[in-house]
Parts: structure tokens; C-alpha cells; sequence
């Protein structure tokens, strides 16, 4: 017999007087049992003695007696008051009679080694967990992940692509900030190159941004027009004499604004944040876009714009494809068309991860560390002439950490279908790039109070207890499905790599950040955020602006001019006119609204 049956027969022995006090009717019988086996009984408390005195410890004793106790109170339940009957009888002595049946076989002790398989702890009956199977399954592919190496991630130590090229005046210095330092971007027309500073002039801090190019193609600082070329040397001190000590200030390495090496590949403009990082920058290759970019056979559109809400926000939300369906109904999903993705992992680790589902349509994401996100979507479809195709849509984000509760969308897409619709050089590819930004601003849109609101509960949740929401998060929400495996996968790498946030310059204030205080009318405006740094929509809003002048001006003349002539046709003419300008100008200011402000209303949209 098992030693932790004979420890429990050994206990229930202890609690048997109370039992035969409380079952007067069967004393005689169970006295007359108990006596006979007495020397058997003797042994076993003998080996008990020995057990619990060479083996055990005393608050292991203690915790076992505690734990014997409640399993006799479920083994043997107090009576009913009303006196036992027959069927009472027969419940209690079946128990009895089986440890005499059945032949006993002692065993020794075992070594401590072996203790915990050999007396488990005793179970009782408990609620069910809330947790169930499938979560289970999500948690522990998280957990299996933690056996890889936690070695830190160096946020400082990558390209970060700043802006489009397209999109950048090479006439004024365009302010910036990254990882919460302020950056300010001018173009070196002497040597042809674009450069970045700190946006602080060293003579009394003023921001350079604030500055103009000068005469002699360098930037100025609009405080007290000191000057610098594009390897941040002092080029011009006005208020210096030209001779003395004053004269070799100009030559000071205090004098020099601090430069940051900088790299320019398809189309972006890559900024590393570290200014003594030149050797590290030039040995390393900045985030590629796939080769399809280049493909004829492709068509792309680019589009940045600066959202209120936080890089981890960002982060997640373009990690996670199965709210397209909602998020962006009918903009570039369908309510209807939602159903379960089952994304498995490929691979992940200090450099991010990549997974993808099985079906069609096929999704593959790939996340680079520490801002650059692709998806690759595959559908298979048949068209009535051509047969089957496959389409393939790429959607490469780059959501670049500004500061706390700021991030800029980055985003560069190509596909193979339906050329004609997306922006081009070729010369039936008619739709502007500002139309195209309509639709992309449509999906910031969607998304923009939907993040807020989540944002908001996460701070709350990470101030009422120093949380940290990277860690709690399957606590916090609940992710039950693989379609949020990706989103999973960006909170484990940011928790074990990232230090749970990228590393910020300075003193960053992450409890006061914007989606708190912003209301939804400036959380979704887009002339701040996006139309004065885009070239294209930029130039699209001055043309409808003067078009709108131009046709209420017409409309007002025309109006004006109904009056004069003596013959009723042209009258009706000039009036149909007025009415046409006026018409045409209430148009231009609706489609004006797209470069400025739209109110996004899901519960609008059937």
C-alpha cells in the first residue's frame, strides 16, 4: 500500500472516536471491529510515529494535518439529526469493510527526492478559472517565447526614416522630433545633400527651425543671424569685430551646431539619432522596401502624417489586420467580410518577428525593429477575360517614435490591380496623389478615436500602480483568438527588447500625454497633421482655396450684371451663371473639408 494511504487511514483513525459518538447505533459493531484489529492499528501508528518524526518537517506536519483534516470533512460529512437508518448503515460500512478485504503491502519510506510525486496535495472543489483553453494556448506561446535571450534593444542605434523626400521643401527648414529630441531638416545646396541639426542655435538656444537660408546657402538663425554651413560650423557671427578675440569666435567648437549623420534611400530621408554614432551609422543599411517598389508591373502611393497618440498605440494597431473589417468599413474593408485569421509565428527575437496565416486571403506581416511594420496580402480571384490572377498588395508602415503620445505615420504602399485608380508617371494614370490621400486620411480617421479612447485606459490603468501595461496586458484585455497573435508578439518584444518604451531624449513627460487632453475635433484634424507637410495636398488646398475666391467673385459679378441688360434671355443667362458659380463654389468648399477636418461617425455608416 502506498505510504500516503496508510498516512491517511493513520489520520481518519484520529477523528474515528467522534465518529463513533455521533453513530451511538453502530458502536457496538465498529468497537468490536476495532478492538480485533488493534495490533494492526498499533503497527501503523507506529510507522507513523517514525514517519513524521525522521522525515517530515514540523510545518510540513502541520500543513499535511490541516490539509487531512479537510479531506476527512469531505470523506465523512456530519450525520443528519434524525437517527441513522438502514441505508445510513450501508453508506458508512462499505468503507470499513474494504481495508480488511484487501490485503495490505507496507513500503518504505521514499527518499525526499521522490516525495512530491509521491504525495500530492490534495484537491478540493474549487469555481472554474476564467481562463479558458484558448487562451491558454495564447499564453503559453508567450511564455514558451521567454526561453529566448532578453537581451536589450539600443533605440539609438538605427536609422529612422524622418520624412518623404517629396514632401520636403528644399527652400525652408522643416522642424522635427524624434525620440524626444528636436531636430530641425534643411537641404545643403552646396554640396546637394539634406542635413540635420539640433534644432537649438548654440549662441543663446533659439530654435534654428525658426531660420531661412541665407545668400550663401546656409542656415541662419532668425534670432541674431549667426550662420552654418552643412557640417555645422560656424560660417558667420554679425555681431563679431573683425579683429581680436571676437574675430576666432566664429572658429570655436562651441560656435558649431550639432550635426546628425543623415541618409537618403528610396525616397526617404533616414535621420540617426546618436550625433557620435557616424561610424555605426555608415556600417549599418537602413530598413529596405521589398523589390516590388520597383516593379513596372506595381503601382505606389506614399502618404506621412502625425498622429496623437503613442508609437506602442500605433505600433499595434497596424500589428493587428482583423479590424480593417470594422475600423474601416467601407473604405477599405466590409463589416461582412469578417472572419477568424489564424496567424501562426515564423520566427521572432531581438530583431521583431514575422508570422503569417494560411488562406485567401494570405497575410504576411513582418515587423523590423524598431519602427518598421510590413504586411503582404496575397488574394486569388478569377475575372471573367483574363482567368486567374493573383493580386498582391503591400502595405510597408514606418511609425516613427516623435515623443510621448507622439508618432508619425509613414506609409508606403504598392499593388498590381486596378493601376488606373492609383497615382502615377504613366500618362493614364490620372488621379492625383492628393486624392489618394483623401481615402488614407479616411483610415487615420477611422482608427484616430477608437486609439484615443484605448489610450487613455491604459495610462489610467499604468498610474494606478506603476503598471506596466506591456506586462499586463493579456490581464488588462482579453485576447482570446490567433488573429491577435501579432499584436501579442509587439507587446512581448517591446516588454523583453524595448525596455516597455523607446528610449527618449530628456525628460519625457509620459503622464500628461495628448489623446488625454485633445478633443476629437483636433485629434482628426488633418490640416495640421498632415495637409501643411504633404507638397501635394498642400498645393491641392491653395488651388481649391483660390478657386472658391475665384467662383464666388464670379458668382457676385454675375449677379450683379443680371440687372443691366434691357433683354430678358441674357438676364436669365447671366442669373443662370451666378447660380452656376455659386453652386460650383459650395462644392470646392466641401471638397476643401478633405484637406482640413471631416468628422468620422461609425455608427453612420451602414
Amino acid at each position: 500500500m502506498p505510504l500516503w494511504m496508510v498516512y491517511a487511514f493513520v489520520k481518519w483513525l484520529q477523528i474515528f472516536p467522534l465518529l463513533v459518538n455521533q453513530f451511538g447505533s453502530l458502536h457496538k459493531h465498529i468497537l468490536q471491529t476495532y478492538t480485533q484489529s488493534l495490533p494492526f492499528f498499533n503497527l501503523l501508528k507506529h510507522i507513523h510515529t517514525i514517519y513524521t518524526t525522521k522525515i517530515k518537517k514540523p510545518r510540513t506536519i502541520f500543513l499535511k494535518e490541516k490539509k487531512s483534516i479537510k479531506m476527512a470533512s469531505l470523506l465523512f460529512p456530519p450525520p443528519p439529526t434524525t437517527t441513522a437508518t438502514t441505508t445510513t448503515k450501508s453508506r458508512l460500512l462499505p468503507p470499513l469493510s474494504l481495508h480488511h478485504t484487501k490485503p495490505l503491502i507496507l513500503h518504505s519510506p521514499p527518499p525526499p527526492s521522490r516525495r512530491k510525486t509521491l504525495l500530492p496535495p490534495l484537491r478540493v472543489a474549487a469555481p472554474p478559472s476564467p481562463t479558458t483553453t484558448t487562451d491558454s494556448s495564447i499564453d503559453l506561446e508567450t511564455e514558451e517565447s521567454e526561453s529566448n535571450s532578453n537581451s536589450k534593444f539600443s533605440w539609438r542605434d538605427h536609422w529612422y526614416p524622418v520624412s518623404l523626400i517629396e514632401d520636403l521643401d528644399p527652400n525652408l527648414p522643416t522642424p522635427f522630433t524624434l525620440l524626444n529630441r528636436d531636430l530641425v531638416i534643411w537641404f545643403d545646396k552646396i554640396n546637394n545633400q539634406w542635413v540635420a541639426f539640433d534644432d537649438k542655435c548654440p549662441h543663446r538656444l533659439a530654435p534654428l527651425s525658426e531660420g531661412r537660408i541665407d545668400e550663401n546657402g546656409h542656415l541662419q538663425c532668425s534670432y541674431h543671424g549667426w550662420s552654418f554651413d552643412g557640417c555645422g560650423s560656424c560660417s558667420r557671427i554679425p555681431q563679431a569685430s573683425s579683429e581680436g578675440p571676437e574675430a576666432r569666435a566664429v572658429q570655436s567648437p562651441r560656435a558649431c551646431a550639432t550635426r546628425f549623420p543623415t541618409l537618403v534611400s528610396q525616397g526617404l530621408l533616414f535621420v540617426w539619432p546618436d550625433e557620435n554614432g557616424l561610424e555605426r551609422a555608415n556600417a549599418t543599411m537602413p530598413p529596405m522596401l521589398p523589390d516590388d517598389f520597383e516593379n513596372p508591373e506595381f503601382s505606389t502611393v506614399t502618404i506621412q502624417r502625425d498622429l496623437f497618440y503613442g508609437y506602442d498605440t500605433l505600433m499595434e494597431n497596424v500589428s493587428d489586420p482583423s479590424h480593417i473589417d470594422f475600423a474601416h468599413h467601407k473604405v477599405t474593408g466590409r463589416r461582412d467580410r469578417a472572419k477568424p485569421l489564424p496567424f501562426k509565428m515564423d520566427s521572432n527575437g531581438h530583431w521583431g518577428f514575422s508570422g503569417e496565416n494560411e488562406g485567401n486571403p494570405k497575410i504576411s506581416a513582418k515587423f523590423i525593429a524598431p519602427c518598421y511594420y510590413i504586411n503582404k496580402i496575397e488574394i486569388d480571384t478569377k475575372l471573367p477575360i483574363v482567368g486567374d490572377q493573383k493580386w498582391v498588395i503591400w502595405i510597408c508602415s514606418f511609425n516613427v517614435p516623435m515623443a510621448p503620445g507622439k508618432t508619425r505615420s509613414i506609409v508606403c504602399s504598392a499593388r498590381n490591380f486596378f493601376q488606373f485608380t492609383m497615382p502615377g508617371s504613366s500618362w493614364w494614370q490620372v488621379v492625383p496623389r492628393w486624392h489618394e490621400h483623401w481615402t488614407s486620411n479616411k483610415v487615420y480617421d477611422g482608427d484616430m478615436i477608437v486609439l484615443q479612447g484605448q489610450e487613455k485606459i491604459f495610462l489610467s490603468k499604468s498610474m494606478e500602480g506603476s503598471t506596466d501595461v506591456n506586462q499586463q496586458y493579456t490581464k488588462l484585455t482579453f485576447t482570446p483568438t490567433q488573429a491577435d497573435r501579432f499584436v501579442l508578439a509587439f507587446r512581448n518584444w517591446l516588454r523583453r527588447h524595448g525596455n516597455s518604451q523607446p528610449e527618449w531624449f530628456g525628460h519625457a513627460n509620459v503622464q500628461s500625454l495628448p489623446s488625454t487632453y485633445l478633443s476629437k475635433r483636433q485629434m482628426l484634424d488633418r490640416y495640421e497633421q498632415h495637409t501643411l507637410k504633404c507638397s501635394s495636398c498642400k498645393k491641392a488646398h491653395k488651388t481649391f482655396e483660390t478657386l472658391q475666391k475665384f467662383l464666388i467673385g464670379a458668382a457676385v459679378v454675375f449677379c450683379a450684371a443680371a440687372g443691366v441688360p434691357p433683354e430678358i434671355q441674357i438676364r436669365v443667362v447671366l442669373a443662370g451663371l451666378a447660380v452656376l458659380s455659386g453652386g460650383l463654389a459650395y462644392y470646392c468648399h466641401q471638397l476643401q473639408k478633405n484637406f482640413v477636418f471631416v468628422d468620422y461617425v461609425h455608427a453612420e455608416i451602414e
